[in-house]
């Protein structure tokens, strides 16, 4: 995998905040903040950090359902950042994107046929007898009968509606998908069989996945590469097998410490990595690291100089003044 399909360079997402109606104030929230990585053709980036780090925000912005602030967006070598909508509409059916909750996601007043045939109807021009036979075609890969066709969203279990979300995404066969928390929502057994069959699609139709999650453990088992966020910041990134057994930064250590060990014993005994101190505001970022209030290694250029994602092996970068 050499080949780059998405490119990001210095992306910014911020949201700015209204004080009251009338003042509008000039502080902003910075959601992403000067971003850079890439994904390769055909693999699995996992990207994963705390609830409001600004994992979702980056997918989004990256796909293009937020604009962004600054920075540039390469999707199979053009820059898409500056786009107007109706210059992306070619994009839109190249990238896809699968939701977190799989009820709220679909509309329940379609029925299953509908909500397939949809993108079919936008983004292609095939006649209604073709985007059925597609629909049916979709919809026994992700693991649903032909007879599934005239349901409504509210007669299937949370497992079922996510697959028909994935039916959806793939009808138009895209080449790119976000997984935003695709697998959160749904029992742990039903993650499996939904990775499982994630994985299965991804060979058959040569797809590319942004997989956005927080169970750490999932994101090892699909991603080739993974990026660990903190506060709009992306701290580090590295191989899957090396992140885990070889986490260079303080955070990404303290993540991978907080996952729950199934032995007692061993949990009783293992070195846990405590993360301590206050979360910064994310409104008033100060100079240097992001992190360093909750760092046990913290040094005095850590409150001086913020620092910038280098190589420190083969494909493993971190942002850290330890390196």
């Amino acid at each position: 995998m050499t080949e780059k399909l998405v490119e990001v360079n210095n992306l910014k997402k911020y949201f700015p905040i209204k004080t009251s109606l009338f003042n509008k104030s000039k502080q902003v929230v910075k959601a992403v903040d000067d971003v850079s990585f890439h994904i390769y053709k055909g693999e699995t980036f996992g990207l994963v950090g705390e609830s409001g780090c600004g994992k979702s925000t980056l997918g989004r912005t990256l796909n293009r359902l937020y604009d962004p602030t600054s920075g540039e967006i390469f999707f199979d070598g053009k820059d898409i950042a500056k786009l107007n909508n109706k210059e992306l509409q070619p994009y839109r059916k190249r990238m896809q994107m699968i939701f977190q909750d799989p009820y709220s996601s679909l509309n329940p007043y379609m029925n299953v046929e509908e909500i397939i045939d949809e993108p079919l109807e936008i983004h292609t021009s095939l006649s209604k007898v073709e985007r059925k036979e597609v629909a049916m075609d979709i919809l026994e890969k992700v693991g649903l009968k032909k007879e599934d066709m005239e349901k409504f969203p509210h007669e299937f279990s949370g497992g079922q509606r996510q697959r028909i979300g994935i039916a959806r995404a793939l009808s138009i066969n895209p080449d790119f998908i976000l997984c935003d928390e695709a697998i959160s929502a749904l029992d742990v057994s039903i993650q499996a069989q939904v990775i499982n069959m994630l994985e299965d699609l991804q060979a058959e139709m040569k797809l590319t996945y942004l997989f956005v999650a927080h169970d750490l453990s999932m994101v090892r088992h699909i991603s080739n590469r993974i990026g660990v966020m903190y506060l709009g910041k992306m701290v580090e990134i590295s191989k899957s097998d090396e992140l885990y057994s070889k986490p260079l930064h303080p955070y990404t250590q303290a993540l991978l410490s907080a996952i729950p060990i199934p032995d007692p014993i061993k949990a009783q005994n293992s070195k846990r990595a405590i993360i301590t101190g206050e979360l910064p505001s994310p409104i008033e970022m100060e100079t240097g690291c992001r992190f360093r209030s909750r760092c046990p290694f913290a040094k005095p250029i850590c409150a001086e100089a913020n620092p910038q994602l280098k190589e420190v092996d083969s494909e493993h970068l971190v942002a850290c003044h330890l390196y």
